[in-house]
């Protein structure tokens, strides 16, 4: 993550916005696009948006409590895949909502929906880009993932994981190929 101004408003932020109390809830962050974001188009350049994605996982993480666990466990976030379509352009100084939340999991993963929504503008409310996440944790110690049960209690979590929308699972389908093609 190369974004450090951004991480540390991030952070300082976190100490003052409202904790994330629902697994379902979505966190919202206010950003703005700069000219280092930008692309030879002069709108944010397509690679940006996948890091400028940490920064909402990042939030959430801060606001859901899950960060103490990390702490404590030596533990890492990390992505094993996530898919993003690009819909409307993200122009100069423009600012933007990043919206992340968790639609579901398995025993391994969590799946996240992270959104560029637009805040200005005739298009206000409409949606820039919408990217799909599969996510979870490193432990150092243990050297292996944390089981998404371990996270889901860390939140005072217990249910089951709601079934995952079709394009969610139709996506899976899709990784399981890829990964396929991977494995030697």
């Amino acid at each position: 993550m190369n974004l450090y101004f951004r991480v540390l408003y991030v952070l300082i932020r976190s100490f003052f916005a409202a904790k994330i109390k629902d697994i379902f809830e979505v966190s919202r962050v206010r950003l703005r696009v700069w000219p280092n974001d930008l692309d030879f188009n002069l709108h944010m350049n397509n690679g940006r948006y996948l890091t400028v994605m940490d920064l909402g996982r990042f939030d959430l993480i801060l606001r859901n409590g899950l960060m103490s666990l990390m702490l404590r466990q030596k533990s890492v976030p990390i992505l094993a895949a996530a898919k993003i379509r690009y819909r409307l352009p993200l122009l100069p100084f423009h600012p933007f909502d990043l919206e992340t939340r968790v639609i579901g999991w398995d025993d391994k993963w969590v799946f996240l929906e992270q959104r560029f929504v637009l805040v200005k503008g005739e298009k206000a409310g409409a949606i820039a880009a919408i990217a799909l996440v599969k996510a979870s944790f490193y432990d150092k110690t243990r050297k292996g993932l944390v089981p998404t049960n371990e996270l889901l209690a860390a939140l005072g979590y217990t249910a089951q994981s709601p079934d995952l929308p079709e394009h969610v699972r139709k996506w899976q389908d899709a990784e399981d190929s890829l990964r396929e093609l991977t494995k030697n």
